[in-house]
């Protein structure tokens, strides 16, 4: 689950209701009232299988922490999540991307399945109501979203250099290849990314070619 946001593109406010619920899946009576920006969809988590790995925040993903991955909240957005089912909530942090699954709007940390009490289930619906972003406002998002694929991490400036260097002589596509800086809790890493892509489908091919040439990527969010 893992991607990198831009913040130079235009910005609109987030969170027109994403999906209605069932009549069977009604919210509670004694649900709190919405105070900001809300969405309201279907919940997923993920957990031992990610476990250690680097999420697109430049952190290591534990699951543990009351974390979350979305596909377009800034990273550090601060969100309440309520399970329409039993009406127990939870705030978490925004620090990776995804899910990148129709109809799922959020994918919750272990921690933060198992505050709403989800785990069993696997999915639920939701209610996501934005608090603030890293900043201290009222979190927007990106008009358009822009993907970029990640062909490395590195703390070794070096060795993101060396691929850099292999990507562009290998790329006919001439997609240029840029090294980013992202400061994490563990130091500075270096990421090698190839292109700009204003539509996922055009990344997905071409993260295709790149793997055809022995060269594995991740899509993210640029």
């Amino acid at each position: 689950m893992m991607g990198l946001v831009r913040r130079t593109s235009p910005v609109i406010f987030l969170f027109l209701s994403a999906c209605s619920l069932s009549p069977s899946v009604r919210p509670p009576a004694d649900l709190p009232p919405v105070r900001g920006p809300s969405q309201v969809g279907i919940a997923s988590w993920y957990g031992p299988g990610f476990h250690g790995r680097l999420t697109a925040s430049g952190s290591v993903y534990d699951q543990h922490d009351l974390t979350a991955a979305h596909q377009t909240l800034p990273l550090g957005t601060r969100v309440m999540v309520t399970n329409l089912q039993n009406g127990s909530s939870t705030e978490v942090t925004v620090n990776d991307r995804g899910p990148f699954v129709k109809g799922r709007v959020i994918d919750l940390s272990y921690a933060a399945a198992q505050t709403l009490g989800m785990v069993g289930s696997g999915t639920i619906p939701v209610r996501l109501e934005v608090i603030q972003d890293g900043e201290g406002k009222i979190a927007r998002i990106p008009e358009r979203l822009i993907y970029t694929l990640q062909a490395g991490s590195f703390t070794d400036i070096r060795n993101a250099q060396r691929l850099k260097t292999k990507l562009s002589q290998m790329d006919s596509r001439v997609f240029p290849v840029d090294i980013i800086s992202l400061r994490g809790k563990e130091g500075i890493y270096y990421r090698v990314q190839v292109g700009s892509f204003s539509d996922r489908r055009a990344a997905e091919a071409h993260a295709q070619v790149l793997a055809q040439r022995g060269i594995s990527v991740v899509i993210m969010e640029k």
